[in-house]
């Protein structure tokens, strides 16, 4: 476990903790900024996430700047649009 699961001491179970842990870890990892592709995506708040490079903000998961539900969305929306295009 990391450092920052820390401050719970032995409260709340190792099982929690850890999960807690793999979250803040994956949260404070830079991400693929959807504008530029670089890997220079940070969190500024809850679901605030700006690009360090282009400086491209945009709103996204609490935890991860895309999450599995906005990616479905996402396709559906893409090829909704790519079906009114064709017919």
């Amino acid at each position: 476990m990391g450092s920052s699961v820390g401050r719970f001491g032995s409260r709340y179970g190792r099982k929690i903790r850890k999960r807690v842990s793999s979250i803040e870890k994956r949260m404070r990892q830079k991400h693929l900024c959807p504008s530029c592709g670089r890997k220079s995506v940070k969190r500024t708040s809850t679901s605030i996430w700006e690009c360090k490079k282009c400086g491209a903000k945009f709103a996204g998961g609490a935890y991860v700047p895309q999450t599995p539900s906005g990616k479905t969305a996402q396709r559906v929306i893409t090829s909704l649009a790519e079906g009114k295009s064709n017919g």
